[in-house]
């Protein structure tokens, strides 16, 4: 029996949830996300950096004043997606494997980073928004599309049980109790516009119903 092949640095696989989500993703752009994704995208220019960029589903989004894309997945079946749907995107697009907290960008490169769905599901939140703050030249922007925190306490408490249960096992390391938006104030950032949404905007709501959709910037 040959011996199993050591995993890169850097990657970290999750070979079911991969291709749960490479399916269900196509659904969710359906129900009104790919609507989200484009008004998230809208306001970059020049160079960007996409962390944790899944299946691609954002490329085929960014507007012509984007001149790069790089994007960066740890998970090496969505990556090997994103790298098809990155040829054919109207801008330039390079997928790279990384992780949020160590990413493989120089100092100040990026015009604009991307969050889209990521935050719930890294293992160290405060490092990765480090991490952002340095790739990001100063005054740079960070656009976000993130679940979080719900409006009540009971959806909060319910969103509680659900990240101490199964819903992390479930849905590839998700917790719902994360606040978005204090997270990024916290790393430093300057929140410029902020939505309050819900998605699926349906009557039943879900531990990762609520949802936040802004820009914040780097100081300068």
């Amino acid at each position: 029996m040959a011996a199993p092949q050591p995993v890169p640095s850097g990657d970290r696989p999750r070979p079911v949830f991969s291709r749960l989500y490479a399916r269900i993703s196509e659904g969710m752009d359906a129900e009104g996300l790919a609507a989200l994704r484009t008004e998230l995208l809208a306001p970059l220019s020049g160079t960007v950096v996409e962390v944790g960029c899944g299946n691609g589903r954002n490329f085929a989004r960014y507007p012509p004043a984007v001149s790069r894309v790089t994007a960066v997945e740890p998970e090496p079946h969505l990556r090997a997606l994103a790298t098809r749907a990155a040829a054919a995107a109207p801008v330039p697009v390079t997928v790279v494997p990384g992780t949020a907290e160590a990413l493989p960008v120089p100092d100040a490169a990026a015009d604009a980073a991307v969050l889209c769905l990521v935050l719930c599901s890294l293992p160290d939140r405060a490092t990765a928004l480090a991490e952002i703050a340095r790739v990001l030249r100063p005054g740079g922007t960070l656009a976000l599309l993130e679940h979080g925190l719900g409006p009540t306490r009971r959806v909060r408490a319910v969103q509680r049980l659900a990240d101490a249960t199964l819903w992390p096992l479930l849905a590839g390391g998700c917790h719902t109790a994360v606040d978005p938006v204090g997270l990024v104030e916290r790393a430093g950032f300057e929140v410029t516009a902020l939505r309050r949404l819900r998605f699926p905007d349906s009557r039943l709501t879900l531990p990762a119903t609520s949802h936040v959709l802004g820009l914040a910037r780097r100081p300068a």
